[in-house]
C-alpha cells in the first residue's frame, strides 16, 4: 500500500528506542553506512535472512549448551567450551554461541538425489538438513562409556568407491567403535545407513543415539516413538530410522530430565518420550558379548513417497566418464578422486556450494563449480546446470542470485562461452536473448555520471558477497563485466554482428575506464599492485582483483600489475603457507590461495606448487576444506565445512598442471612436480576437455634419462598450436601430426645436475 511509505517510520522508531533507553537504531545505521560507498542496496536481504536465521541458532545454543555441559554434544562444542583444549572461545559478552572453530564434515550421497547427509570429525550423522542426528556409543559394564566426541583423537576416512561412504573409528581403553555412514539405494529409492560396529573385553552395550543437535548447534526433536516390533523409530511423526536388528533396551528422556546419557544404566526402560522444548534424546541399545563384535545398521529412508527411480549403478557410471588422473602421489589423487565425488554430489540440478550452510544458489559459486564440471568432463551436468539460469534472469537482463552484487552477469557470460567454446556446440536463439539482455545490462549498469571520479565508469558501488569489505567500487565485478562483454560479443559473432561489434567496443571502453582508475590507484600507493577498489589501500581485499589473470585471463600472464598483486598478498596475507582471509573469515582460504596458485603457474613461478602442498596439507581426512580454516586448530572457523568451491579449484589446478589454454594454444605438463619424475610410474590425465576439444596425455617419467610425453586429440576442427613445457626441461612447440615427444632437460638444469 502506497500510503504506507507516507507514515513516519524513523520518528516512531526513534521515539520508542528512545523512551525505553535503547540507541538510536536509524542514527547507527546512518552511522555503518558512512564506512562505506554510498550504494543503492545497503546489504542484501538474501544475506541478512540468513545471518538472522544463523544467530538465532546461535542465540538458541546460548540458551541451551553452557547450562547443561553434562550432556554429550558434538565435537566441535566439546571442543569449543573446553577451556583446557586450544579450540576454547570464551563466552562472556558473547550473545550468540556458534561454532567458529571445527566447522568440518563431509557429505555422503547418491547421484541426482537432493538430500545430502552430512558426517562430522566423529563420526555424527545429519541425515536431513539443518535436522537431527544419529551417534554411536559404546557402554562397558562397568560403566565406561566410549564417546566419540569426546575421544582426543580416532581414525575418519572417505571410500569413494563403490560409491562414498565415511568410516570414523574411535577406541577408549579396550573399548572399540566403528561408525560406517553411507547412501545406498533400496529398490531404486536413496536410504541413509549407519552401521554402528562395537567390540568389548567385557559384556556391554552398543549405543544408538538420537541427538537433537547438529555440526551448527541445537535441532529440535519434540517427540520419537519405538515401534512395537522394536525395530524402528519415529521422529516427530514423520521421519523413520529403521534398525536390522531388534532393540533389547531402551531410553528416552526430555530436557527436564537432561540427556539421555545419564540414564543409560537405569533399568526401566520408555518406548517413546515428548518435550516440550524440543529436546527429545533417545538410545536404543543392543547387548555386547565379551571378546566378540557386535554391528548394528540403522536406515534412513531420504525420499519417502517419491516415485523417481533412480539408477542403480550412477556412482561407476560417472566415475568412468570423468577426465581421469593417475599420478604417483597418493595424497594428490585421493584429493583429486574426491573433489571430483564433492562436484558429482552437488549437481543434483542445481550446483550447490556446499551441503548444508551453503546449499543455495549463487552465480558467483555456480560459473566455478560448472567450469570444474565442463573441465572434467561432466558436459550434460554443466549443460543442465545452466539451463536453471534463464529463469534467474530478471526482464531487465540482470542474472539475479540476490540484489547489490554486480559480478553475476559477467560471470554468466563467462561460464556460457566457455561452455560453448568446450562443447563446440552453437547457442539456442533463446540462450542468445539471454546473452545480449545480460550484456546490455551490464553497458546499462556502469557509472556515466562522474567523469572525473577514480571510479568513472566502473560498476557501482555494491555488496561483495566474496567478503572483500563494506560496499565499495570493487574491481572484482569491473574485470568479471569486462570479460562478460568480451564473452558476449564472441558468442554474438556469427548470429548477430552488429550487437557482436557494440559489445566489444563497450569491452574496450570498459577496459579503458578500469585502466585510468588503476592508473590512479598506482599514483597514490607508489606502486602497480591493485587494491579491491580505487578507495582502498593495499590490503587482504586484493585477492579480489587476481580475476583479471585467472580465471578470466584478461591480461598477460606477466603483467605487473596481477604479479605485484601477488607479491603483495604473499608478503602480507599470508598464514602457514596459505592466504588469510582479514575479511569476515578470519580465516586459511583452501579456494583462494589455489587462485593465487594459478596466477604462479600461468606466470611460470614455482612458487604454485607450495601453494598447492599447502591447500593439500588443509585437507581433512576425508579430503574437504571448509570455506575458512582456523590458523590454529585446522578446523573450519567459518562458511560451509565441506566447501565444493574448494573442490573445484583442486580439480581445476590439477587440470592446469597438465593441460591449459593460453592466447590460442595449448599448454602441456606446465605444472607437473618435478618429484613425480623421480619415479617409474606412468602418469595419465584425461580426457580433458578443452576450447581445442579433447586431450589426453601421459608421461613416461624415465628417472635417469629423458621423459616422454603423449597425447591423444578429439579436435574440434584443426589441431591446436601445442607447446610442452614441462618444468624443468626445454619448451617445445609441435607441430599438429606429431602426439609424442621426448624432452631435453634445459641448459640451466643439466648445469645444476
Amino acid at each position: 500500500m502506497t500510503w504506507m511509505k507516507w507514515l513516519p517510520w524513523r520518528f516512531a522508531i526513534r521515539y520508542v528506542a528512545r523512551k525505553h533507553g535503547f540507541l538510536d537504531p536509524v542514527a547507527l545505521l546512518a552511522r555503518l553506512h558512512q564506512f562505506a560507498q554510498p550504494s543503492e542496496v545497503g546489504e542484501p536481504i538474501e544475506l541478512l535472512r540468513a545471518g538472522v536465521v544463523f544467530h538465532a541458532r546461535g542465540l538458541i545454543n546460548s540458551r541451551v549448551i553452557q547450562h547443561n555441559l553434562d550432556w554429550v554434544w558434538p565435537f566441535w562444542i566439546e571442543r569449543q567450551f573446553d577451556p583446557c583444549d586450544p579450540s576454547f572461545i570464551p563466552r562472556a559478552f558473547s550473545i550468540t554461541h556458534i561454532n567458529l572453530t571445527h566447522r568440518n564434515w563431509t557429505a555422503i550421497g547418491y547421484p541426482d538425489v537432493e538430500e545430502l547427509p552430512i558426517v562430522d570429525p566423529r563420526g555424527l550423522l545429519t541425515p536431513f538438513l539443518d535436522g537431527w542426528s544419529l551417534d554411536g556409543w559404546l557402554l562397558a559394564g562397568d560403566g565406561r562409556c566410549l564417546l566419540p566426541s569426546r575421544t582426543p583423537a580416532c581414525r575418519q576416512q572417505q571410500q569413494l568407491t563403490p560409491g562414498l561412504s565415511i568410516s570414523t573409528e574411535s577406541a577408549m581403553d579396550d573399548l572399540q567403535l566403528t561408525a560406517r555412514a553411507r547412501v545406498v539405494l533400496e529398490a531404486g529409492q536413496p536410504v541413509c545407513q549407519l552401521q554402528l560396529s562395537g567390540r568389548a573385553a567385557s559384556d556391554g552395550w552398543l549405543v544408538l543415539a538420537l541427538r537433537p543437535q547438529n555440526p551448527e548447534g541445537i535441532s529440535f526433536v519434540h517427540r520419537v516413538s519405538l515401534s512395537p516390533e522394536r525395530d524402528a523409530w519415529l521422529v516427530d511423526g514423520v521421519r523413520r530410522v529403521e534398525f536390522d536388528t531388534r532393540v533389547a533396551r531402551h531410553h528416552v528422556s526430555d530436557y527436564r530430565d537432561g540427556d539421555v546419557y545419564i540414564h543409560l544404566l537405569e533399568r526401566e526402560e520408555q518406548t517413546q518420550g515428548i518435550c516440550d522444548v524440543g529436546m527429545v534424546t533417545a538410545a536404543a541399545m543392543f547387548p555386547v558379548v565379551a571378546g566378540q563384535t557386535c554391528e548394528v545398521r540403522a536406515s534412513i529412508p531420504l525420499s519417502e513417497g517419491s516415485e523417481k527411480a533412480y539408477p542403480q549403478e550412477a556412482w561407476p557410471t560417472l566415475q568412468a566418464q570423468h577426465c581421469r588422473l593417475s599420478c604417483p602421489e597418493a595424497r594428490y589423487q585421493f584429493l583429486y578422486d574426491a573433489a571430483i565425488s564433492s562436484l558429482i554430489l552437488h549437481s543434483p540440478k542445481d550446483v550447490y556450494p556446499g551441503p548444508f550452510t551453503y546449499k543455495r544458489f549463487w552465480f558467483r559459486d555456480a560459473a566455478f563449480l560448472i567450469h570444474a564440471l565442463l573441465c572434467a568432463g561432466f558436459t550434460e551436468r554443466a549443460e543442465r546446470a545452466l539451463a536453471q539460469f534463464p529463469a534467474r534472469q530478471t526482464a531487465t537482463g540482470f542474472f539475479r542470485s540476490q540484489e547489490g552484487e554486480w559480478d553475476s552477469n559477467g560471470q554468466v557470460l563467462w561460464i556460457l562461452e566457455r561452455f560453448f567454446a568446450m562443447t563446440g556446440k552453437t547457442p539456442s536463439p533463446n540462450w542468445l536473448k539471454c546473452i545480449k539482455r545480460g550484456a546490455r545490462w551490464i553497458e546499462r549498469k556502469r557509472i556515466r555520471n562522474a567523469p572525473d571520479a577514480p571510479h568513472a565508469g566502473l560498476l557501482p558501488a555494491g555488496f561483495s558477497a566474496e567478503h572483500l569489505g563494506p560496499n565499495d567500487y570493487y574491481y572484482w565485478d569491473d574485470f568479471w563485466g569486462v570479460a562478460g562483454l568480451r564473452a558476449a560479443a564472441r558468442l554474438l559473432g556469427e548470429q548477430d554482428p552488429e550487437a557482436s561489434e557494440t559489445f566489444a567496443k563497450g569491452a574496450d571502453d570498459f577496459a579503458a575506464a578500469i585502466e585510468r582508475s588503476l592508473a590512479g590507484c598506482e599514483i597514490r600507493l607508489g606502486r602497480p599492485a591493485m587494491p579491491a577498489s580505487p578507495y582502498r589501500r593495499l590490503d587482504a581485499g586484493a585477492i579480489g582483483s587476481l580475476a583479471v589473470g585467472y580465471p578470466i585471463q584478461g591480461c598477460a600472464p606477466t603483467d605487473r600489475r596481477l604479479l605485484d598483486t601477488v607479491e603483495f598478498l604473499l608478503k602480507h596475507c599470508f598464514v602457514n603457507g596459505a592466504f588469510y582471509q582479514d575479511m569476515i573469515h578470519s580465516g586459511l582460504n583452501a579456494y583462494l590461495t589455489l587462485h593465487v596458485a594459478q596466477v604462479l603457474l600461468r606466470a611460470g613461478d614455482s612458487r604454485y606448487l607450495d601453494l598447492m602442498d599447502s591447500v593439500a596439507e588443509l585437507a581433512s581426512p576425508t579430503g574437504q576444506w571448509p570455506e575458512a580454516i582456523h590458523p590454529l586448530t585446522g578446523g573450519g572457523c567459518m562458511g560451509d565445512g565441506h566447501h565444493v568451491w574448494a573442490s573445484a579449484e583442486w580439480v581445476l589446478m590439477v587440470r592446469h598442471c597438465f593441460v591449459r589454454e593460453e592466447g590460442g594454444q595449448l599448454i602441456l605438463c606446465d605444472g607437473i612436480p618435478a618429484r613425480w619424475l623421480e619415479q617409474e610410474q606412468p602418469i595419465h590425465f584425461g580426457p580433458a576437455p578443452t576450447a581445442f576439444g579433447a586431450v589426453t596425455l601421459s608421461l613416461w617419467p624415465n628417472p635417469g634419462a629423458q621423459p616422454r610425453v603423449e597425447w591423444q586429440g578429439d579436435w574440434h576442427r584443426e589441431a591446436p598450436d601445442i607447446v610442452l613445457a614441462l618444468p624443468g626441461y626445454e619448451r617445445v612447440h609441435v607441430s599438429a601430426e606429431r602426439n609424442a615427444c621426448v624432452l631435453r632437460r634445459t641448459v640451466k638444469e643439466d648445469a645444476e645436475r
